[in-house]
């Protein structure tokens, strides 16, 4: 049985924030008296705390106290597109090979064509979204240290998961060479030391060990978009699965330790692979740790807007239960690397595939090729994907015209089934054979029978199934770099480096630069090679 984390909360817990303290209040803000509140009246129950968990959580979806924009938490950038979610999606899909973006945006040109650098708009915004999000989780922890409720005990280590995810990205987006502070780090006028892969890898590593027992247990009903143990459990053997490329160490043993403790906790692959996609996608049994979008409570310009919105041209927007007031704008489609990841019948996309999964492809008046540069090109150069619905699987629209219900699916079971194989392929141990039949669960879920099964796999295939089943789901980018085929010329996909058929790119680019503004800033901070 899953329920929801109050969504409402996820718009009004926040009166006021600033960098170094955040108060909670309560729904009806009207009735606040905003003159009196600080940090010694804001908590007066255990409620209070919940309101400010949930600004927490809220931060990977909201973008401001108001929805869908308006008191924007972060100054100096367009609000709409200031969303932690959204730019985390934006910096690990627009910079690899399946899809495309077809507007001028601010610093997408340079996504496209690796030719980003240390100013880039949306590489500015996520790491200022880590900082803020690190720093808010720090002000939550110190205010219920030494509180003896085994409650909020709980708030507590679900508030160190949410600030390790943060740093996680840090990790895995910056290389790890980002500030750090913790709630040791007391509010005041300081600049933060600069951390560094190996450092942060272990610090991310030991809060997750240490917290897990602390978080909701997995066996037991639960608050759906709360994190539970099997999401720090996923966390971890993600932190594992990509240690080779993060730190130059092998952990992939201890990657297949932390999948089997996931796969061991109850979750199940939902039989119908659209369903995790859906604005009813609450329901599902797969989705171990969801970024929850309500069309009504939570709006906001964010990635569920993205996905649904702007996959899609007017003309089709029926199909992702777009009406009304929609406003679908077509600026994603598909790369013709990513097509051709599935199987057509003699290797011809515009047929039909077996695998079910290809079935989101639309084709009609698209062409396969993006054969001018993604920026400025036609939404029909490359197929549309209608993967991400408002819609329930009744059938029926979601609450709102525009914006969307579906949850962001971030971790899920099918993706521990294909980190177990990857991790055994990559002499983690387990089992072949318990590997193989993970593999082909997943498969027998996109094929809808046996049809598809495999009786052996290999890293490539992996890479390549991964890229089926997660599709658009913001992790090609850090797949391709573990797989040594991001940077480099021996994996080529069209307009890579800025050139039709793709270009060699360096690999200081499996990394992203410090925003020049904060070296400027913070003299403690070196930028990252490269730049």
């Amino acid at each position: 049985m899953k329920t929801y984390i109050d969504k409402t909360a996820y718009k009004y817990i926040v009166l006021c924030f600033s960098w170094f303290l955040a108060l909670g209040c309560t729904d009806d803000l009207d009735d606040i008296d905003t003159n009196n509140i600080n940090a010694n009246n804001a908590f007066q129950s255990t409620e209070d705390y919940l309101a400010f968990l949930g600004k927490l959580y809220g931060g990977l979806s909201l973008t401001g106290q108001e929805g869908p924009s308006g008191q924007g938490d972060l100054i100096g950038f367009d609000e709409g597109a200031s969303n932690y979610a959204r730019n985390y999606w934006n910096m690990n899909e627009f910079t690899a090979d399946a899809l495309k973006w077809r507007f001028s945006d601010s610093g997408f040109r340079e996504l496209h064509e690796h030719t980003w650098t240390a100013d880039n708009d949306v590489i500015s915004v996520m790491y200022n979204r880590i900082i803020f999000q690190v720093t808010q989780a720090n002000e939550f922890i110190r205010q219920v240290e030494g509180l003896e409720d085994t409650e909020i005990s709980t708030f507590r280590a679900e508030a160190r998961f949410l600030r390790a995810l943060s740093y996680y990205h840090g990790l895995e987006l910056f290389g790890g060479n980002i500030p750090f502070v913790t709630e040791d780090d007391l509010p005041g006028a300081f600049l933060p030391e600069q951390t560094n892969g190996t450092d942060l890898f272990a610090y991310i590593e030991s809060e997750l060990l240490a917290i897990q027992n602390d978080l909701l247990d997995p066996g037991q009903p639960r608050f759906y978009g709360r994190a539970d143990r099997a999401a720090a459990w996923t966390l971890l053997a993600k932190l594992y699965l990509n240690s080779e490329a993060f730190i130059g160490q092998d952990r992939f043993a201890d990657c297949i330790t932390f999948c089997e403790n996931v796969l061991g906790a109850g979750y199940q692959l939902d039989p119908e692979y659209g369903a995790l996609f859906r604005a009813d996608n609450n329901l599902a049994q797969g989705i171990i740790f969801p970024i929850p979008h309500d069309g009504v409570q939570t709006q906001s310009f964010g990635l569920g807007f993205i996905l649904t919105n702007g996959s899609v041209s007017s003309e089709v927007s029926a199909i992702l239960g777009l009406t009304g007031n929609a406003q679908a704008f077509a600026a994603i489609s598909c790369r013709e690397e990513f097509t051709r990841l599935y199987e057509y019948p003699n290797d011809d996309p515009f047929q039909d595939s077996p695998d079910g999964r290809a079935a989101f492809l639309y084709k009609d008046g698209h062409s396969i090729e993006v054969p001018v540069p993604p920026i400025g090109s036609a939404f029909t150069d490359g197929f549309a994907f209608t993967k991400f619905r408002n819609m329930l699987t009744d059938g029926s629209s979601g609450q709102d015209d525009r914006q969307a219900d579906m949850d962001f699916p971030l971790f899920r079971l099918a993706d521990v089934h294909l980190m177990y194989a990857e991790a055994f392929l990559r002499g983690g141990g387990g089992s072949e054979a318990i590997a193989l039949d993970l593999v082909n669960q997943v498969r027998q879920r996109a094929y809808g029978d046996t049809s598809g099964d495999v009786t052996s796999i290999d890293l490539q295939f992996i890479l390549d199934e991964r890229g089926r089943e997660l599709s658009w789901e913001g992790q090609r980018r850090t797949d391709l770099v573990r797989f040594g085929q991001y940077t480099g010329s021996n994996y080529l996909w069209d307009w890579k480096g800025g050139a039709p058929q793709g270009a060699e790119i360096g690999e200081f680019r499996n990394i992203f630069p410090l925003p020049s503004s904060d070296l400027t800033a913070n003299p403690n901070l070196e930028q990252n090679p490269g730049y």
